[in-house]
């Protein structure tokens, strides 16, 4: 059975049900009609331009051109990390780009060169949507164990110095943060996969459903990718974290304050 494709006017008609969230916010004062209405008008149009992109995309299917996207993805993903968090774009930029790109291709490969058994493991069909599955999800867990973990090291300075000063290494003072930052960005996820199937219908799962595919296939498919998730998320924090360490501290071990957005001092080299 085909999807069943929407014209633009009942596509349109999508955008009525928004009154609800208007009357909502007008009746409780929640000022969100200007925050609502800027988000869906600026997904619209990034959608309907990913759109007509990935329509030549996939008819090209040009392995070049594939990474080359999939090479923007990861950088548009590293830079709305790191603006997520207080930490400077510029100082931490190439350690996490290159942590982003190791953790989700590599997924990414793993996947269609292993799993699923591409003829081309670079075909734009499967290396550009699952790619864009793996990074938005990494995406949100890693803004934040990144926040989390720089936030609360600054926060707790005082008894992160005390730990180093009683002869820890910095592994040893950084440990019990990294453990934090890991188990909070890996919380949502977790939580999600718990609830999966009982709770609520997976977006990859409805999509494939929707696309004509049978239940079982849209099962096997769902099971893959958040698997993929979890592995891709917690990888990529870890190594975003552990790349960024030589930047964000200096030779002592001692966080670096010119690093962070609103710093008003510099921490010594």
């Amino acid at each position: 059975m085909e999807t069943v494709d929407l014209s633009l006017f009942s596509l349109g008609l999508t955008f009525l049900l928004l009154v609800v969230p208007v009357l909502l916010s007008l009746i409780y004062r929640f000022a969100l009609i200007g925050p609502l209405f800027y988000a869906v008008t600026r997904m619209s149009i990034q959608l309907i331009l990913v759109g007509i992109f990935l329509k030549y995309l996939f008819l090209w299917n040009n392995t070049l051109v594939n990474l080359l996207w999939l090479t923007i993805m990861v950088v548009v993903a590293v830079f709305s990390a790191i603006r997520g968090s207080s930490i400077k774009i510029s100082k931490v930029a190439i350690p996490a780009f290159a942590s982003f790109f190791i953790a989700n291709v590599g997924a990414i490969l793993y996947i269609n060169s292993v799993v699923i058994r591409l003829d081309n493991i670079f075909d734009a069909k499967y290396l550009i949507v699952l790619g864009g599955m793996l990074l938005g999800n990494s995406l949100r867990g890693n803004v934040v164990g990144i926040t989390t973990f720089y936030k609360k090291i600054r926060s707790d300075s005082k008894k992160y110095l005390y730990v180093l000063s009683l002869g820890a290494s910095h592994y040893e003072a950084l440990l019990p943060y990294l453990r934090e930052s890991v188990q909070l960005a890996l919380k949502p996820t977790l939580a999600s996969m718990a609830t999966m199937g009982i709770v609520a219908l997976p977006g990859m799962m409805t999509g494939v459903i929707l696309g004509g595919a049978s239940p079982e296939v849209a099962i096997k498919y769902q099971i893959m990718i958040m698997v993929a998730i979890v592995v891709s998320t917690i990888t990529s924090v870890v190594l975003t974290i552990l790349m960024t360490l030589r930047v964000c501290f200096n030779r002592y071990g001692v966080l670096r304050q010119d690093v962070f957005v609103d710093s008003k001092t510099s921490g010594r080299a």
